[in-house]
């Protein structure tokens, strides 16, 4: 499964041309990606049938701004039609936020979600997939390492062997290279964003690009 970030209905159509299998919908790249609008969900769902997680998230970092806040957020989203979600929160000491992950999750019955890369940014990787498993998502995002794929791979490896209800998705400076050998340990969720950019994050998605990713997983 090939997941490609998204930003405007114009990635979302190039994504799905190149043979994408799901988007993740963000905004602001320069703040590693916050919640859309509830307008750009819209018109990212009218521009293609491709399911789309959409980011629940409102400050740069792991811990939220304003959890109350990201319940409205994630209420608007709803009824502007999305029915995927992105999440995960940090405490100031890197363990999970339970308390902020259930409070935002209560806006979500219903809803599949994934947990992203604040597991690599977590105090102990390891122990907090069972941390999230529990909250009920069906995705964990993470390279292994706050230093990407290259130097996270013995982390995905043993996370790759807990995965039962919960898939583990790969992102976060994933290279070609590293696929074969994460699909021989049991990896079989890709991801990914400016890779799929030559041009940087301000110039097209590449539905070539995308192409090539998803031939190659």
């Amino acid at each position: 499964m090939l997941e490609v970030i998204a930003l405007d209905a114009d990635d979302a159509v190039a994504a799905q041309a190149g043979g994408a299998h799901r988007l993740e919908l963000v905004t602001d790249m320069a703040a590693d990606g916050l919640s859309p609008s509830p307008a750009l969900v819209r018109s990212v769902l009218a521009a293609t049938d491709l399911p789309v997680r959409v980011m629940l998230r409102d400050a740069p970092g792991f811990a939220p701004n304003s959890p109350d806040g990201l319940r409205r957020d994630a209420a608007a989203l709803r009824e502007a039609g999305a029915s995927e979600f992105v999440l995960g929160f940090l405490d100031a000491k890197g363990w999970v936020d339970v308390a902020a992950c259930t409070a935002v999750l209560g806006e979500l019955r219903g809803c599949k979600w994934t947990f992203h890369r604040a597991l690599d940014n977590s105090a102990d990787p390891e122990a907090a997939w069972g941390v999230v498993a529990g909250l009920g998502c069906d995705t964990v995002l993470a390279s292994g390492s706050p230093r990407g794929v290259a130097h996270g791979f013995a982390v995905l490896e043993r996370l790759a062997a807990r995965q039962d209800e919960v898939s583990l998705l790969v992102g976060g400076g994933l290279q070609p290279e590293h696929v074969a050998p994460l699909k021989a340990v049991g990896v079989t969720g890709f991801h990914v964003g400016s890779a799929v950019r030559p041009g940087g994050w301000a110039a097209p998605l590449s539905a070539d690009a995308v192409r090539t990713w998803a031939n190659l997983v």
